[in-house]
This record gives structure tokens, sequence and C-alpha cells, in this order.
């Protein structure tokens, strides 16, 4: 991976390479993924970890200290339990010959413990052998050449989900803050902006045209479930709600909450703002 290359999916890289001086990249309010990543941690059943705060001191792997994912999925503990990173031992597993933080310059808080996790073995291999007590993400099976581990540890009887209920607690957490997390964005490079000024307002009126398109087939779905009985009625109110929505306004708190988590947890030097990383043109979009 070239250093001189910054990955266009990625928030958190994003706003790392925008605090550290590199105005290479202008995003667009476009997210292609989301998920409650936080409800995915995965723990081995034999360490007595039933609840967040019984991750104090503990080892945890992670694909990538400084993805999204993690970067959520850190705020969260912290926020909603009071589990500090500082307070948990990070392995890992992808080195910079692989690493996405390599290429902005990550280094790791100066409170907190990462090591890096041997080439010779995998994030899942050192968790079944008991080399760590779980992962705050866990990737196997990828087959995309950065995440190494191949075993499916999530249906294996010796590890759980660190929630009994993991949508239960994905609930709980939307209705409460109203944050379903943003991970994949996109960006274009700012030179063709510079050359191109109209060029992000079109791609983006484009995403969204999209979105309308897929949003009518999906409540199309909806109706014809309903009106067949597969779906209780009482079921509509909710799946015509439209959770995947692009632009800065309808995206506002997640975006600011996830600059903040960055700054907290010392990824980037200073708290980043929106209109550092997006383009004017889309800024009221």
């Amino acid at each position: 991976m070239a250093a001189a290359m910054v990955p266009p999916r990625l928030r958190s890289s994003l706003m790392m390479a925008v605090a550290g001086g590199d105005t290479r990249w202008v995003g667009i309010p476009v997210f292609t993924t989301r998920r409650m990543f936080q409800v995915g941690t995965l723990v081995r059943r034999d360490r007595g970890i039933d609840k967040p705060s019984d991750l104090v001191g503990k080892k945890l792997g992670v694909p990538e200290y400084q993805q999204t994912a993690a970067l959520w999925t850190r705020g969260f503990l912290q926020h909603e339990y009071g589990v500090h990173p500082r307070d948990i031992e990070f392995w890992m597993e992808r080195n910079d010959d692989h690493s996405q933080g390599a290429v902005v310059g990550f280094k790791p808080p100066d409170d907190v413990k990462l090591s890096y996790i041997p080439n010779s073995t995998n994030l899942g291999e050192m968790m079944l052998e008991g080399k760590l007590d779980g992962a705050l993400r866990y990737l196997a099976g990828t087959n995309n050449l950065v995440d190494r581990s191949s075993l499916d540890l999530y249906r294996h009887p010796d590890f759980k989900t660190l929630f009994p209920d993991p949508h239960a607690e994905g609930v709980r957490y939307y209705e409460k803050t109203g944050i379903y997390p943003i991970n994949h964005g996109m960006i274009i490079k700012r030179e063709i902006v510079e050359k191109h000024p109209w060029i992000v307002l079109n791609i983006y009126k484009a995403f969204e045209q999209a979105n309308a398109i897929a949003e009518k087939a999906r409540l199309e779905a909806v109706e014809y479930h309903l009106e067949t009985g597969l779906l209780p009625p009482e079921a509509r109110g909710a799946l015509a709600t439209s959770l995947i929505r692009h632009g800065i306004e309808a995206n506002r708190k997640v975006l600011e909450t996830a600059a903040q988590y960055s700054f907290e947890q010392g990824l980037t030097p200073r708290l980043v703002k929106l209109e550092e990383l997006f383009a004017q043109s889309v800024m009221e979009q």
C-alpha cells in the first residue's frame, strides 16, 4: 500500500489525514455502510466477562486500532459503560504492510497499550489458544488479503458475544442516542474538485436518486408482506422509517460524534470540523 494514498472508504482515516494537514481529499456525504458494531464484541466464556465493565484489564484483539468500526465501539464502551480505551490491552492483527492506519501515520496514543499480532499467527488463533480474552471486532473468512483469521468463532462453543442479546442492545442504544454508526464514506481528489466544482454535488445527487429507487422497492416489499399477513400491521411504522440517508443534515449528529470520539481517543490531535471534511457545495444537503 503506497504511503501517498489515503484509504477513500474510511471516515476515521479521512479525519486523521485532515487533522494531520493532508488536504488532498474532499468528502462526499454518501455513507455506504452502517452497523451497530459494538454489539458484535466477542469474548471467551471462561474469562468471567459478563458485562462491559468486565473488559477492564483484559486483552482484546482488533483488526485495526484506528478503523472506524473500532472507533465507534471504543466510544460506545466509554460513553455508555465507562470503559476507557486505556483500560484495555489491545492486540492488532494488521501490521504496517497491510495497515490502513500506516498510510496516515497512525501511532498509538500514549495512554493506550497496543501490541501487534505476529504474522506467524492471527487474531482467531490467539483467541482460540486463550492468549486473548476476546475481540473488540472480529473478521474471519473475508478473503481480503488483509485480515488473516479464518476460524468461525461466533459459532464456537468457547465464545459468546459481550451482550447476550445483541439486537436488544442495539435497539436500546439507537432509541437512547438516535445514532446508527456510519463506517464507509466517499471521497474525491481535491484537484478534481478544483477543476470541476460541479462534480461533488452531481455525484451526491446521483447517489440520492439511487437511494430513492432502492427505498421505493423496499417499501413496496413491505406493503406486499403486510398485505399477505407475513408481517403484523403494527410493524408498518417502523418499517416505513428510512434509516439509510445520505447528506450532512440527516447525519450531522453521527458525524460530529465520530469526530468527537476520534479526538477523545487521541487519533486526531484536535476536534475536526465537518466543514474541513466535506465539500462546501454539499454542506447544506
